[in-house]
């Protein structure tokens, strides 16, 4: 009896996982695989094969499977939500920049044509999800030129001058983009960016960014930037001099919200060129070696209007440090409960700004 009972369980369970095997595949079969249409072997340029697709199959996901994908020109995905398509790539899919690469456009165009600023709509959702960009050290990665619900994530991004532009929006500037889980290696050199943020209202969220001059730089508002994480990385040759002007998060246009961000062996942390006030929340500044022989937690190149709320500098006792550095006194910003030591800062432009005391680290 107990036989026979065994059994039938055993038959249960062999039922429920062929059951659960069929409607797995159901689900992946909804998926394009862009591998029935392209070769993934990193030798032949697939690029305009890739569009093609892209431009005869609207809402689908379009699937990249282990392997490497060589484009000669950008991959350019439309913003109309009756044509859009998203990218998802597998976790070793590489879409690579072939040598002869010579646009000065992203790799990935998202909503690079079509453009379109619509969120009622089914199919204003579009991504791009997973794998590798490998820029080739030539080719920029991955823009968002159109849309308003655009993602990126679970993405590395490598060997690019600039890892990822956020265009200014088709809606009145709003980009309103989600950036997260996204890692960028750049190319070390003067021009090198992590991410470059033209349009307002976008959220970056977990992001390490490494060998890049400029970690962030932002020319809009109304974004938010949570642990984002760029380290300082030049190529060899590069002067002392030249390294002083490296800065983790640039800042042109003010209005934007830092939480829990973090420089790494910049020479400069956090930089404002207006007269708008930021908010930074957690924030940290730290360095490794003294390389340039100054260390500076912010500068602000007009009146200092921000508010620094619980940051923490740890400089070193090898190099000047700054804590904060204004070049137009009588601005009304605040800095708020700092840990570092006063005894390792070489100026005092904090003073006029600190509300209360500041605390050990």
């Amino acid at each position: 009896m107990n036989f026979y009972h065994e059994k039938n369980i055993m038959l249960k369970r062999l039922y429920f996982l062929g059951l659960f095997l069929i409607c797995g595949n159901l689900l992946a079969a909804k998926d394009l695989i862009i591998t029935d249409f392209v070769a993934g072997d990193g030798k032949t340029d697939v690029s305009d094969a890739i569009q093609r697709v892209i431009d005869t199959n609207p809402n689908r996901t379009i699937y990249f499977p282990d392997g490497t994908y060589l484009i000669g020109k950008p991959l350019v995905t439309p913003a109309d939500p009756a044509r859009s398509v998203s990218l998802k790539l597998a976790d070793f899919a590489v879409i690579k920049a072939a040598a002869n690469w010579r646009s000065p456009e992203a790799m990935i165009r998202l909503g690079g044509s079509h453009p379109a600023a619509v969120i009622k709509q089914v199919g204003s959702n579009y991504s791009f999800s997973g794998g590798v960009i490998d820029g080739s050290g030539i080719a920029n990665g991955i823009a968002i030129e159109s849309g308003r619900e655009t993602a990126i994530r679970f993405t590395s991004i490598k060997h690019t001058p600039i890892g990822i532009t956020i265009k200014r929006g088709s809606g009145g500037g709003s980009s309103d983009a989600d950036i997260y889980n996204v890692n960028i290696y750049g190319t070390g050199k003067r021009d090198s960016i992590g991410v470059l943020v033209q349009g307002h209202d976008n959220t970056l969220t977990n992001m390490r960014i490494a060998k890049v001059h400029i970690g962030v730089k932002l020319d809009a508002s109304g974004n938010c930037l949570r642990n984002i994480h760029p380290l300082y990385g030049s190529t060899p040759g590069v002067s002392e001099e030249e390294s002083l002007t490296a800065c983790a998060f640039l800042d042109s246009h003010g209005s934007n919200v830092y939480d829990y961000c973090y420089s790494d062996q910049f020479a400069s942390g956090f930089v404002t060129t207006c007269y708008s006030a930021n908010i930074y929340s957690n924030c940290y500044c730290v360095w490794y070696s003294n390389y340039g022989g100054r260390e500076m937690a912010f500068r602000a190149e007009k009146k200092f209007n921000s508010t620094i709320t619980d940051c923490r500098v740890t400089f070193r006792k090898d190099t000047r440090n700054i804590l904060l550095q204004v070049r137009e006194p009588g601005g009304k910003g605040q800095i708020i409960r700092p840990r570092f030591l006063e005894s390792r800062t070489e100026n005092r432009d904090f003073q006029p700004y600190l509300q209360g005391n500041v605390l050990p680290l």
